[in-house]
C-alpha cells in the first residue's frame, strides 16, 4: 500500500461514522486558520534549518491539503485524484519547453513564457485580470511583490533602476509633506505609496520584502533583548526616564551583537516561494 492511500484511509476513518467527533465537525471554514498556521510552521522548519523538523511540518500541511479534499468531496465538489491530476495537468501546460518540444535557456524567459500562458489561460473567464489570481489575503509587502513582478513581467517596468530610486525619493517628499500638512489620509496615503514603492526596490535586487523586515524585527528584538537584560543586571527596567542609558545600551548592543544575515543558499521565508536571493521569484500558480 502507498503511503498516500494510506494516508486516505486514515482521512476517511476519521471522518467516518465510527471516527473522530472533531475531526467530523470539521468544515472548510473551519480548517482556514489551521492551514494558515501549518504553512507558516514550514517556512519555520526552513529557517530552523532541520530536515527532519521540515519533513514533520510539511507532513502536517499535506495533511490539511488531504483533510479538505476530503471535506470536499463529501460535498460533490471534487476529490484528491482530481486536485493531483489538475494541478499536474497545468504544470506540463506551463512547461512547454520541458514537456514539449520548445526551449528555454533563462529563468527570465521562463517567467514572461508563465504570464503570457497565464493570460492565455485567463481569456474569456469572468475576471481575466492579470491579477485575478493573486489573493487578496497575501499579507501587504508579499502582495506588493506578487503585483509589481506580474506586472513587470508583460513590459509594465522601469527601465532604469536610476528612475525607480527617483521614485522612491519622489514618495518620500510627498510623505514628509502629508506629515507637515497634519492630514491623517494624506499620510496613510504617501506611506502605501512608499512602501509599495520599497517593495519594488526589494524585488529590482531578487529580495522578498516580506522576508527582508522580518530579518529587521528579529534584528530589532535581539537587540531590545540585550538592552533589557543589561537594565535587569543594574536594576533598572526599560522606561522614558531611563531613555538614555537604554540608548547607551542599544549603541552596545549593535556593536556586541553579531549581525546575521539570512542563509544564501536556503530557500527565503515568507509564503511567497520566491526562493534564495538573487533567484528569481518562482512564478505563482
Amino acid at each position: 500500500m502507498s503511503e498516500m492511500k494510506r494516508l486516505r484511509e486514515i482521512m476517511d476513518r476519521l471522518r467516518g461514522p465510527d471516527g473522530c467527533p472533531w475531526d467530523r465537525e470539521q468544515t472548510l471554514a473551519t480548517l482556514r486558520t489551521y492551514l494558515v498556521e501549518e504553512a507558516y510552521e514550514v517556512l519555520e522548519a526552513i529557517d530552523g534549518g532541520s530536515p527532519e523538523a521540515l519533513r514533520e511540518e510539511l507532513g502536517d500541511l499535506l495533511f490539511q491539503i488531504v483533510f479538505q479534499a476530503r471535506i470536499a468531496q463529501e460535498r460533490g465538489d471534487f476529490d484528491i485524484e482530481s486536485l493531483m491530476k489538475g494541478i499536474g495537468d497545468k504544470i506540463v501546460r506551463r512547461h512547454p519547453h520541458v514537456f514539449g518540444a520548445g526551449r528555454l535557456d533563462t529563468s527570465d524567459q521562463v517567467l514572461r513564457q508563465w504570464e503570457e500562458i497565464k493570460v492565455e489561460e485567463r481569456r474569456g473567464r469572468a475576471d481575466g485580470s492579470l491579477f485575478a489570481g493573486v489573493p487578496k489575503s497575501l499579507p501587504a509587502l508579499l502582495k506588493a511583490l506578487r503585483l509589481s513582478a506580474k506586472a513587470s513581467r508583460v513590459g509594465f517596468e522601469w527601465q532604469d533602476p536610476e528612475a525607480l530610486w527617483s521614485k522612491v525619493e519622489e514618495e518620500m517628499g510627498e510623505l514628509r509633506e502629508a506629515v507637515r500638512a497634519g492630514s491623517r489620509d494624506g499620510i496613510s496615503e504617501e506611506m502605501g505609496d512608499l512602501l509599495f514603492t520599497l517593495a519594488n526596490v526589494a524585488r529590482m535586487e531578487d529580495l522578498d520584502p516580506e522576508q527582508v523586515l522580518q530579518e529587521a524585527n528579529r534584528k530589532f528584538v535581539e537587540r531590545f533583548r540585550f538592552v533589557e537584560e543589561r537594565l535587569a543586571a543594574e536594576g533598572l527596567r526599560p522606561a522614558a526616564g531611563n531613555r538614555d542609558r537604554m540608548e547607551a545600551l542599544w549603541l552596545e548592543a549593535k556593536s556586541s551583537i553579531r549581525r546575521t544575515s539570512p542563509d544564501r543558499t536556503s530557500p527565503s521565508g515568507g509564503i511567497s516561494g520566491s526562493g534564495p536571493p538573487g533567484a528569481r521569484p518562482r512564478p505563482s500558480v
